[in-house]
């Protein structure tokens, strides 16, 4: 499952002393060098007097431009000088002369464009903790529109409901992955918001929502106490989902900063909430509740081919630039969360958004909703609504379709370097080299060759199965 192009460099260590010289070199670098034809370095000289003339020399005797060159106080050394050089990297013999630099120069680093402009991301389920508690908005800041925010008769705002918000987003907070996600009690009143969300929705599944998605909706039902009068647990949701297709569910507190979200389908986690709606306004919610979650994101988790889908988007937000990650924000919501798609004649919801709100479910399959065949081209420039119904929706053919559009669109992302994901030890590979690539063609064909054998193997066994 790959997403992307080309080469990255090796993230730089957290907790160490170079990483804070690495920040501030970053910091030197930036106001300095942006030139894409360029090499940096950055060295240290003991003797400035004698030994800067002869590292000079040696970039004009290999005939090296020099784009700038600028010097400061060591802060390893008090006594040394630092320096960083930007060259040509075009013309002349920059690899003798770096080798040359190396031989008398002090600290040598060797600093390409992309180690500097490539945001952090996780590597394994583990470094996720890192970016689960980006939030932006959690349940002890709420905005001043938001239903518990209403004044009561008596002028006082509704303090009971944003402690029960904030007693979710703790244990949110303090999650860390490979613990149990734990278990919350609800209340009668939030079974009683539940149920009429339920009651309004299910009507509706059977001639708006797509086959996939009813095809997993009863498995619910029977595996994890899908019903009118229970909200299901997390983790038991969780559980049946990596069954299924490998997805898991991660407890979040809020509306998480987009890259963070994106990043968590790269490894085919979700993050979810475990608040619900306000009990005044039981079809909508203007942010992601349980109800959401549980009954517009989770039962296409368990297809195949859309978890594969959504794991296409995450992949391709991986160290992608700012303004690609609003793009990869906007295809993922006119898809995951709001898309439909023709099935035959017909057209379906498959986005969550929808089959989880009741107004905007009939709605959306209306002649008053405008609708065009998705585009990650187009999409990626439309504008977002999140407070009121959409006035534009994307149709898919097939979910294989999407993904493939994504996966060519992932191409055109500028990042120096190419991710698979590895299902077998779940974590991102980094493809920076060519021997990395050599190995990743080798462990495709041994796939590919342990594949036909089982295909082999399955035919003679039904063979043998007829002759007895």
């Amino acid at each position: 499952m790959d997403s992307g192009i080309s080469t990255p460099k090796k993230s730089k260590g957290s907790n160490s002393t170079n990483s804070a010289s690495s920040e501030e070199t970053t910091i030197y670098m930036r106001t300095q060098w942006n030139k894409d034809d360029s090499v940096g370095i950055v060295f240290s000289l003991p003797d400035i007097e004698c030994e800067l003339p002869i590292v000079l020399e040696i970039f004009k005797s290999h005939q090296v431009k020099l784009h700038h060159i600028e010097s400061r106080p060591s802060k390893q050394s008090s006594s040394d000088f630092e320096f960083f050089v930007s060259c040509d990297n075009k013309t002349g013999g920059l690899k003798e002369s770096l080798e040359a630099v190396k031989g008398i120069a002090k600290n040598f680093r060797l600093i390409s464009p992309s180690e500097d402009t490539v945001p952090w991301f996780p590597k394994t389920l583990s470094e996720l903790d890192r970016s689960a508690n980006k939030i932006i908005r959690d349940g002890s800041k709420l905005d001043s529109d938001h239903p518990d925010s209403a004044h009561t008769s008596d002028g006082f705002a509704n303090p009971v409901y944003r402690a029960r918000r904030k007693e979710m987003a703790d244990i949110a907070l303090s999650y860390k992955h490979g613990q149990t996600i734990p278990r919350v009690q609800y209340t009668e009143e939030e079974i009683g918001t539940w149920r009429t969300i339920f009651h309004e929705l299910t009507k509706l599944y059977p001639t708006h929502a797509c086959k996939q998605f009813n095809h997993v909706f009863p498995l619910l039902q029977d595996k994890c106490g899908y019903n009118a009068d229970n909200i299901p647990q997390l983790e038991d949701v969780s559980q049946f989902l990596q069954d299924c297709t490998g997805f898991r569910l991660r407890p979040v507190a809020g509306l998480l900063s987009s890259r963070a979200f994106l990043s968590g389908l790269a490894f085919r986690v979700f993050h979810a909430t475990q608040y619900i709606r306000h009990s005044s306004k039981p079809m909508f919610t203007p942010e992601p509740d349980v109800c959401h979650e549980l009954l517009g994101h989770v039962p296409l988790f368990a297809d195949p081919t859309f978890a594969q889908f959504s794991q296409e988007i995450g992949l391709a937000s991986l160290g992608a630039p700012d303004e690609y990650i609003k793009k990869l924000i906007r295809c993922y919501w006119f898809t995951v969360e709001v898309g439909l798609c023709r099935q035959g004649q017909d057209l379906k919801v498959y986005g969550p958004g929808l089959l989880s709100s009741f107004g905007e479910l009939q709605h959306c399959l209306t002649d008053a909703a405008e609708k065009k065949t998705f585009d990650p081209d187009v999409t990626c420039d439309q504008r977002i609504q999140t407070k009121s119904y959409q006035p534009l929706y994307f149709v898919a053919d097939s979910f294989e379709a999407v993904t493939e559009m994504m996966r060519e669109y992932a191409k055109t992302i500028p990042r120096p370097f190419s991710v698979r994901y590895n299902p077998y030890t779940k974590s991102v590979e980094v493809i920076e080299n060519k021997s990395q690539i050599l190995k990743l063609t080798h462990a495709i064909k041994e796939a590919a060759a342990v594949a036909q054998w089982v295909r082999t193997f399955a035919h003679q066994a039904a063979g043998w199965v007829l002759e007895s």
